[in-house]
């Protein structure tokens, strides 16, 4: 009885639901990233790719090792360290998918509320606004169908508008939603708060543009000096030079130099993507 009470307490379902508790808005995470799994599940999947993941390591660890002469410790250390790194990083994969939700419904907030917006102003209730919005495109369609779900199910309107507030990835459709669920409490017309709101979400936008002009045109200085004369520059000397020196130069050192330009390309490629504004007007 004793051992069976053991096991049970070293299950792997009972340390992945110590383990969730140390991840307090994992939960969350999840519901904005849509993932239709329990924090217990969720965690215990990624547990077992870390443990298989450690173990594959420690047998590599393990050969290695016996081959070498070294010390067998290394095949702990490298379990834990390697365990570690996996699981932390798997972990993290609901953060990145609510980042890039929330960059997918800011790059389509806009085009979002002028929909509701004209719809509204047609005459449609707000309700047969947000259910012809959640059957349009796009991710923010996908947001409108979970709030449309809330009320199918007997949420009122005004608690569907506040949870959805509450799990929002994207600040600006916060903004949007908000001044909706304000003008309906304070018994006000929609339309003119909604109007507010995707004025001051658009002037945000464009004051991003702005700023994204004047980051590109340094930038791009820096692109041109970095990875267009100097390398131009550099290498002609660097034939000019080893010509009147007799330095061999083969192709392993012409391959190697390509390989540092592309690198080079690679990181300004990366550098102009990170600087790009979200925005989609």
């Amino acid at each position: 009885m004793q051992i069976r009470e053991l096991m049970d307490k070293i299950s792997l379902t009972s340390i992945s639901q110590r383990v969730a508790h140390l991840f307090p808005e994992l939960k969350k995470q999840l519901w904005i990233a849509q993932i239709n799994q329990p924090v217990d599940e969720y965690v215990k999947e990624k547990l077992k790719s870390s443990l298989i993941a450690g173990l594959v390591m420690a047998i590599l660890t393990f050969f290695l090792v016996d081959k070498m002469n070294k010390s067998y410790f290394l095949i702990l250390f490298s379990f834990i360290v390697f365990f570690t790194i996996v699981f932390s990083t798997l972990m993290k994969t609901a953060k990145s998918k609510v980042m890039k939700r929330q960059k997918d419904i800011d790059r389509e907030v806009l085009f979002a509320g002028r929909f509701l917006l004209v719809k509204l102003n047609s005459g449609q209730p707000l309700i047969n606004a947000l259910l012809d919005a959640s059957k349009s495109y796009g991710v923010a369609s996908k947001y409108f169908q979970s709030i449309i779900h809330e009320i199918d199910i007997g949420t009122p309107l005004e608690e569907s508008l506040d949870k959805a507030i509450k799990y929002c990835p994207s600040s600006r459709m916060k903004k949007i939603l908000f001044q909706i669920t304000n003008a309906l409490k304070i018994g006000i017309d929609v339309t003119q708060s909604l109007e507010a709101a995707l004025d001051q979400v658009a002037e945000e936008q464009l004051i991003e543009i702005q700023r994204y002009g004047k980051k590109l045109s340094s930038v791009t200085m820096f692109y041109m000096l970095g990875a267009v004369v100097m390398p131009s520059l550099g290498l002609t000397m660097f034939v000019v030079v080893a010509s009147m020196m007799n330095i061999e130069a083969n192709m392993a050192l012409f391959s190697v130099l390509t390989f540092f330009l592309i690198l080079l390309e690679f990181i300004f490629m990366t550098v102009f993507r990170s600087i790009r504004p979200n925005v989609n007007i």
